[in-house]
């Protein structure tokens, strides 16, 4: 049995069970239909032997029957006796014996010499005593006529049951088990081409196989973003750490092969310091990123004053480069469901990314408001503004506009993040930019907010 698929045993189980059945069915029939036989074989001897007393009579000693007296119906014999037991009329059946005592009204079983039979008599008077014996004899019905009825029925019926309950299981197996074949092969085709994309697909119902397969699907999906986000993080991290890490080899075969005094080897050592700060600042960001695409990093929402944060960050930056100024709108007590952490540094983001494309003795000015349920934070400069062919590009992970490439600090994943952490908010963030000009980010996210799936678990 145990090479035998699931839907062999399940066909298997159901074919015996009908038996099982069919079995019990016609034992069942065997005993009703003696029982039944037997009922009515007694009923049929009373009703008949009823009938002929009332066409027995005696007229001056003798006796005399009507048109409508039978001595032999249906198989029952009818014999009249005299008080002494002495046969009067009828003919018994050959076998019946000789000398039956009677026993007024009573149905019995009499065993002769190659039958059995019903017996019943009934005393019938003609006067205060004086009368004869009446006695209805029938045979006994032969139940092997029913067994071999039986035996008919359920040779026809037998093989007809097995064919039909085999082939009904088996169909119904099949139906049943073709989801899990599909899932089989599905997750196979995965294994052997390591392509997470494949999906099984069953139509949603409420069934547990059903559930099975969209929970596999769910499980695919979630191994397919996990993979990607790793593979994109492989490709990224290796893609942008060549440049701090040639550039520091570099420098210390420079400083190994013509360094002579102290200050020269400071410089190296500033020169590697930059680029390990600039690496380890860039590493952090990404593995940020990925734990915030696959959900590892709880995301804290909180119900706070976001006017008090925007006016804290924007009062807090340092100098900034090439002597632009900052300056802050902000509208008071706009109060709103965020992370206080991530709605930090996507403000720093936008900050930084307006002050590293700004023009010199240039502005940047940030504008915070509550409107219709939303709230609506925008930072605007008066920088080189971003060509129209690359503003799509932007969000795409380390890609910089063309002229600032170089520029020192950026990495080129700020924007990235910023589009990623309003996506968390349930927001959205735009720009618009004209080359020459300056860009505009505006960043719009529901003031209500939404509690991070954790936090819904948890309640």
């Amino acid at each position: 049995m145990k090479r035998l698929s699931v839907k062999q045993k399940l066909t298997i189980w159901i074919i015996l069970l009908m038996l099982l059945l069919v079995g019990l069915v016609l034992g069942f029939m065997l005993a009703v239909s003696s029982s039944v036989v037997t009922e009515q074989t007694g009923e049929q001897l009373d009703s008949i032997l009823r009938g002929n007393l009332s066409g027995i009579s005696r007229e001056n000693g003798t006796l005399s029957f009507s048109e409508d007296f039978s001595f032999t119906r249906s198989g029952v014999y009818t014999l009249v006796y005299s008080d002494s037991g002495a046969l009067l009329a009828g003919q018994p059946p050959l076998s019946f014996p000789e000398g039956i005592t009677f026993e007024n009204g009573i149905t019995r079983t009499v065993s002769g010499a190659a039958d059995d039979f019903y017996v019943l008599d009934y005393w019938l008077h003609f006067g205060w005593d004086d009368g004869v014996w009446v006695r209805g004899v029938t045979p006994m019905p032969d139940t092997a006529d029913i067994l071999n009825e039986l035996a008919d029925i359920a040779l026809l019926l037998l093989p007809l049951m097995v064919i039909v309950s085999g082939l009904g299981a088996y169909l119904i197996a099949r139906s049943t088990f073709r989801p899990i074949d599909r899932m089989i092969r599905t997750v196979g085709e995965i294994s052997e081409g390591r392509d997470l994309s494949r999906r099984i697909g069953l139509p949603s119902g409420r069934d547990e196989i059903s559930r099975l397969g969209q929970a596999f699907d769910s499980m695919f999906a979630r191994l397919e973003t996990s993979f990607e986000a790793e593979k994109q993080f492989t490709s990224d991290a290796s893609h942008e750490l060549r440049t701090p890490v040639a550039v520091i080899l570099a420098q210390c075969g420079d400083a190994r092969r013509n360094a002579q005094t102290p200050e020269q080897y400071a410089e190296a050592i500033d020169v590697v310091e930059r680029q390990a700060k600039r690496m380890s600042d860039m590493i952090a960001r990404l593995l940020q990123m990925t734990r915030l695409e696959q959900g590892t990093q709880r995301i804290a929402m909180e119900h706070a004053d976001i006017s008090s944060l925007v006016e804290v960050i924007c009062g807090e930056q340092p100098q900034l480069p090439q002597g632009i100024t900052l300056q802050s709108d902000i509208q008071p007590d706009v109060e709103a469901w965020f992370d206080v952490t991530l709605m930090s540094r996507l403000l720093q983001n936008l900050i930084n990314n307006a002050a590293q494309y700004g023009r010199e003795n240039g502005h940047i000015w940030v504008v915070l408001r509550r409107m219709e349920g939303d709230v609506v934070l925008s930072v605007r400069d008066d920088g080189i503004g971003i060509p129209a062919e690359q503003l799509d590009k932007i969000w795409q992970r380390f890609y910089q506009v063309e002229s600032a490439r170089g520029a020192e600090g950026g990495a080129g994943l700020g924007l990235p993040m910023v589009r990623q952490i309003a996506a968390l908010h349930g927001g959205t963030v735009t720009v618009d930019s004209r080359e020459g000009e300056g860009s505009c980010f505006t960043l719009r996210f529901p003031a209500e907010g939404r509690q991070t799936r954790t936090e819904k678990d948890s309640e």
